[in-house]
């Protein structure tokens, strides 16, 4: 576990540090945000192997927000619109993600519960989207520190490609300090 700490930690400051918005233009800030979006999806994906099997990765991820994506490829229903369980894993795991790159890997998240609001049928790859802001993240880490837990929820935003918001998701999460001791 110390070592996935450590690389959780070390992805974090290298992920933040770098350009969001970089482009060709400028290739080593690209090859600096791609490398680094490349190591969180390798994490998701040896952490839960079924995400990337599923055709999810993360897109971008910056202090408080986190953007990620679904592909339709393989994720099809009967009727060839983005399965219901596509759409819960592309709106779980990032909820995870976001809060262990901004608490660190100190602090671990569990999904208490989430429910889903279908819109429309998506007929294309989905992302979605959550941001959870500073005074949130103070206020999660200093009653974790306190009490060994806290709890929060997110709410995430699912849109097709063609722009379309295409479902909502609410996750109540709650996170545990790692060796936490009430005495």
């Amino acid at each position: 576990m110390a070592l996935i700490d450590s690389l959780i930690s070390a992805t974090g400051q290298w992920v933040s540090s770098s350009d969001p918005k970089a482009s060709f233009s400028k290739p080593g800030a690209w090859l600096k945000k791609a490398s680094g979006y490349a190591v969180v999806n390798r994490i998701i994906g040896m952490s839960i192997p079924f995400a990337p099997r599923n055709g999810f990765s993360v897109e971008e991820i910056r202090p408080g927000f986190v953007k990620a994506r679904i592909r339709l490829k393989g994720n099809k229903n009967h009727f060839g619109s983005l399965y219901a369980g596509a759409y819960f894993l592309v709106a779980e795991i990032p909820g995870g993600v976001l809060t262990l790159f901004d608490l660190g890997p100190a602090y671990v998240p569990i999904l208490k519960e989430m429910t889903l609001q279908f819109l429309q049928p998506a007929n294309t790859d989905v992302t979605v989207t959550f941001e959870l802001d500073a005074a949130t993240v103070e206020s999660v880490k200093a009653e974790a520190d306190q009490t060994g837990r806290a709890a929060f929820s997110l709410q995430g935003f699912l849109y097709d490609d063609d722009g379309n918001h295409v479902a909502t998701s609410i996750a109540q999460y709650r996170v545990r300090k790692k060796g936490f001791s009430s005495g």
